[in-house]
């Protein structure tokens, strides 16, 4: 996969299955990355949910410029922001509210507000956005919720995260007003813990061709 080198028109389109990666050794932070870009998946998803969350982020923005990265579970407008400041490129949270999209909005980065419900949904229209994550995708709904929110609310388009498999996520990606998925099946725990890179190389090559399919 070339690299991606600037900020894309659409964060939705630039790989069918964005990589959500709990990084929790800093120094696997960048091996991780190469090993998604060696199986054609260029653009990661480092969510805040360990200690040197922010540190891995660093790493992989000095390491890995050609990585489209991203911070997720992002809370605060003061997560936004340092997650800026150690080099993301893109933000995702798993919800939404006033406060965190005015925090957004200040960085200035492009992000995928989480959403649940048509309300949800309504709200980031009211602000302009059309770009959005479901979340949690398959206890919300699922494709039956996105095929029922397609007519009312056409300007919406959604990257679809949690519980989404391999066998799963051709079904969403088959929607109109989905662009991507949000998976975590790339970068197994063991694998990541024993550092097996050929593994997580052959399962992005795997997610890179799903929307071929």
């Amino acid at each position: 996969m070339s690299a991606v080198q600037a900020t894309p028109s659409s964060l939705l389109d630039i790989s069918p299955v964005v990589p959500v990666v709990v990084v929790e050794d800093v120094s696997s932070a960048v091996p991780l990355a190469r090993a998604l870009l060696a199986g054609g998946i260029g653009v990661i998803e480092v969510t805040l949910r360990s200690p040197v969350a922010l540190d891995a982020i660093r790493a992989i923005a000095q390491e890995v410029p050609e990585m489209f990265l991203g911070a997720g579970t992002v809370c605060s407008g003061q997560q936004a922001a340092d997650s800026a400041e150690a080099g993301a490129k893109f933000l995702v949270s798993p919800g939404s509210s006033d406060r965190l999209l005015d925090g957004f909005e200040k960085v200035g980065l492009p992000f995928l507000a989480g959403c649940a419900t048509p309300s949800d949904m309504i709200r980031l229209i009211e602000r302009g956005v059309t770009e959005a994550k479901l979340f949690p995708a398959t206890v919300v709904g699922g494709t039956a919720l996105l095929k029922a929110v397609s007519s009312p609310l056409p300007q919406l388009r959604f990257c679809p995260t949690g519980g989404i498999t391999p066998a799963t996520a051709p079904d969403f990606l088959a929607l109109p007003n989905v662009g991507c998925v949000g998976g975590t099946w790339l970068t197994p725990r063991q694998a990541v813990k024993d550092g097996d890179w050929q593994q997580i190389t052959e399962l992005a090559a795997g997610a890179s061709k799903l929307r071929d399919n």
